[in-house]
């Protein structure tokens, strides 16, 4: 267990990073991986934070127990963050971290999402799923859209707030307009676009059931999520030619790298060259 003192330290380190506009998301997970750090060194014994402490719970507890790499990260982040707020004057920047793996996302069919969208069972449902699709949406994108940025003249929507503390515009499509507008007669969201049976934003847990359950009715065996609606927009758009920089724009990605990667999803290309056995 903590110290009243340490507990107490660690809500200043969440108001410290809140005032450095983090998102939620980062705050609690690194709230959460300095708390375990903290813990670590008391069970211990340890009173110091230097590079040696940090570099010996970073074995000890996320290589030895083979904790992903993306963890590993997070962890060592956190950490860094930490001594930041602390102004503790020690480098761990030398402290090893992992390559990242790098596997290929996994892409949809344009038929799989036809027949995900068709097994969705409300109007709500489908109006949700057809707007991550169409629109390349992250999930926690989507539950903060609200009416106002749904801008119908120009045909797009506008991203607020988005990772990075990014603003952005995407695409709205016809079929989703018709949809989203069928939609808000029936459900009339006060607030939120989407929202929960007793009102309020609609949850991520909530969303990701609306897929699983349309994948599972479509019978789709492949292992996916919200954030795989995401990939294959991208992958469909670069496959029908698509200039890669409008791909990056519409998904909101910093670097051209990063939507590099459906290149190497995209079988248009590959599609078209002649296996040589074919030649023989």
């Amino acid at each position: 267990m903590l110290s009243q003192t340490e507990y107490a330290d660690l809500q200043k380190f969440r108001r410290w990073m809140q005032t450095r506009r983090y998102s939620d998301a980062t705050i609690n997970t690194y709230c959460g991986l300095a708390e375990f750090f903290l813990k670590y060194l008391r069970r211990r014994g340890l009173t110091e934070i230097n590079p040696r402490t940090v570099a010996q719970f970073n074995y000890e507890f996320i290589v030895l127990p083979k904790k992903s790499i993306s963890y590993q990260n997070q962890a060592i982040n956190a950490i860094k963050q930490f001594v930041n707020y602390k102004q503790i004057d020690i480098d761990i920047q030398d402290i090893e971290r992992p390559r990242k793996e790098k596997k290929l996302p996994t892409v949809l069919s344009m038929d799989e999402v036809g027949r995900i969208m068709m097994a969705a069972v409300s109007l709500k449902h489908k109006a949700l799923l057809s707007l991550i699709y169409s629109g390349g949406f992250r999930i926690s994108e989507v539950l903060n859209l609200k009416m106002a940025d749904i801008d119908s003249d120009r045909m797009l929507i506008h991203v607020r707030n988005a990772k990075g503390r990014k603003d952005r515009y995407t695409l709205l499509s016809q079929k989703a307009l018709v949809l989203l507008r069928e939609y808000f007669v029936v459900y009339q969201p006060k607030v939120f676009l989407f929202e929960g049976p007793s009102g309020g934003q609609y949850s991520s847990r909530a969303a990701q059931s609306v897929l699983q359950n349309a994948a599972a009715r479509a019978g789709i065996k492949k292992s996916i999520s919200l954030h795989t609606l995401r990939h294959s927009f991208a992958t469909h758009l670069l496959e029908h030619g698509t200039d890669i920089r409008y791909i990056q724009d519409l998904l909101g990605h910093s670097s051209p790298k990063t939507t590099m990667i459906y290149t190497h999803v995209s079988d248009s290309s590959v599609q078209n060259i002649r296996n040589p056995l074919d030649m023989i």
